[in-house]
Order: structure tokens, then C-alpha cells, then sequence
């Protein structure tokens, strides 16, 4: 199993969950972060006061997947959270040992 963990713009949410939905996958949790990197932020006035916004608003999704639905996976989300410029966000792959489903106790792929 993996775990896909992708770093979006909020305003993609809603394409990434209709593009995820489309090649089969159900369920996704997501979260409100705030993070950057080579988009490092930006200028913005307050009350005629200038300041620099270091940490950019992002959204967090994480899905956990058979191995044969991760690729499939990570391309929609490239395809629906691209906009081509900086600051798209990034999706990191990492393998999962094991999954339990608390309320019936099934195990691994029958627990997703």
C-alpha cells in the first residue's frame, strides 16, 4: 500500500477531488497548512503598513491506496492541481505496512 501525501492550492481542492473521484478512488483527508518554499512568500499592506507573508496558505491531502492505484493517483492529481506557475505544490509517495479498520477490524487492502 501507499500513502500519497500532495500539497495543493486551495482553490484546486475541488478540481482534485473530482479528478480523484473520476479514476476510482473514494476518500481523502485533508488539512489546512501553511508552509513555503521557492515561492517564498509575498508583500502585502495592512493599514498602510508593508509586511512580507512567509508561510503561504496551502491544503493538504492524504490518501492511502493499493500499490496498482498509486500511479493512477498521483497523475490526476499533477493533472488537476497544475497551473504551471510557482507554488503548484508538491506530492510525496510513501509505502504503508499496514491498515486496520477499527470499527470491523479488517486488515491492509480489505481496510481501504
Amino acid at each position: 500500500m501507499k500513502k500519497i501525501e500532495a500539497i495543493i492550492r486551495h482553490f484546486k481542492l475541488e478540481d482534485v477531488k473530482s479528478a480523484i473521484t473520476e479514476v476510482g478512488i473514494h476518500g481523502m483527508t485533508v488539512t489546512e497548512v501553511r508552509g513555503f518554499g521557492r515561492q517564498k512568500g509575498h508583500k502585502e499592506t495592512y493599514r498602510g503598513a508593508e509586511y512580507i507573508v512567509d508561510f503561504m496558505p496551502k491544503v493538504k491531502l492524504e490518501v492511502v491506496v493499493a500499490d496498482a492505484d498509486a500511479e493512477k493517483l498521483v497523475d490526476a492529481v499533477v493533472r488537476a492541481a497544475r497551473t504551471g506557475q510557482v507554488g503548484d505544490g508538491k506530492i510525496f509517495v510513501s509505502s504503508v505496512d499496514q491498515v486496520v479498520r477499527i470499527r470491523t477490524g479488517e486488515q491492509d487492502d480489505q481496510a481501504l
